[in-house]
């Protein structure tokens, strides 16, 4: 069944200072990273905001990681930022020159906030959410890993997933990094597919690691096990529904 809402929103293009700021100090409370790719490279890199501020017209983002794309940085390389807050992809492009500066051993880069930022919000893929009581269990290995991590399945879509691990393992994972081997014991079968790893945050109160996977290069035949297996989570949470309204 679908409806309006599941359809893909075409992007809305900010250019007011109000809506541009609003937006971007949305990120920076939530603290939700920041991709950050140089026009010519290949490599990722993530940040945070830590800074808006619409009357002076400037915004400052945390110390990259990992943090050899400072020296793009300093060459004047123009880069673009793109950020997810609640299924919405928010991106820019930063074209002027950002200011490095180091206080008490910590470093920010200072810039203008910029005259215009894409805002789509994207509910084409059903992202289906795992009770506690059933999450799946999963293994991210691959050529680039030392050895396999493992952890839980929190949600799941066509075209990736989103991870919890116990502890702090964000220096063993690398953003933008593809995983040949993920592994998730799916309740009519294990699925194996490479992934592409989107998103990665510690949350140091709760000690637990998020990660956010794109599937990549899948195969017909695990494709056809995911959409399978989403729809049986979405067919469960209906019923679900249903029995709350009586």
């Amino acid at each position: 069944m679908s409806t309006a809402e599941d359809a893909p929103q075409p992007p809305k293009v900010f250019t007011s200072a109000l809506e541009i700021s609003a937006t971007l100090r949305m990120l920076k409370e939530s603290h939700d990273p920041l991709i950050i790719t140089f026009h010519e490279r290949s490599q990722r890199f993530q940040s945070y905001l830590v800074e808006v501020d619409r009357e002076s017209n400037l915004l400052a983002f945390d110390e990259m990681i990992p943090r050899d794309g400072e020296r793009f940085l300093e060459a004047g390389e123009p880069f673009r930022v793109e950020g997810f807050h609640d299924g919405v992809r928010i991106a820019w492009e930063c074209n002027t020159q950002l200011t490095i500066e180091e206080k008490d051993g910590h470093r920010s880069y200072h810039g203008t906030l910029p005259s215009e930022v894409v805002y789509h919000q994207r509910r084409n893929a059903f992202r289906a959410a795992l009770k506690l009581a059933q999450l799946v269990d999963v293994e991210v290995d691959g050529d680039k890993i030392k050895s396999p991590v493992t952890g839980k399945l929190l949600d799941v879509s066509a075209t990736g997933c989103k991870l919890r691990f116990e502890g702090d393992i964000s220096e063993r994972l690398q953003l933008g990094q593809v995983y040949e081997r993920f592994g998730a014991a799916l309740p009519f079968g294990a699925m194996t597919t490479p992934v592409e790893l989107r998103y990665l945050h510690f949350e140091e109160r709760l000690n637990i690691t998020f990660a956010g996977m794109r599937f990549h290069n899948m195969s017909g035949a695990v494709q056809r096990q995911v959409e399978r297996f989403v729809y049986q989570l979405q067919r469960d949470a209906r019923r679900f529904d249903k029995d709350d309204e009586y």
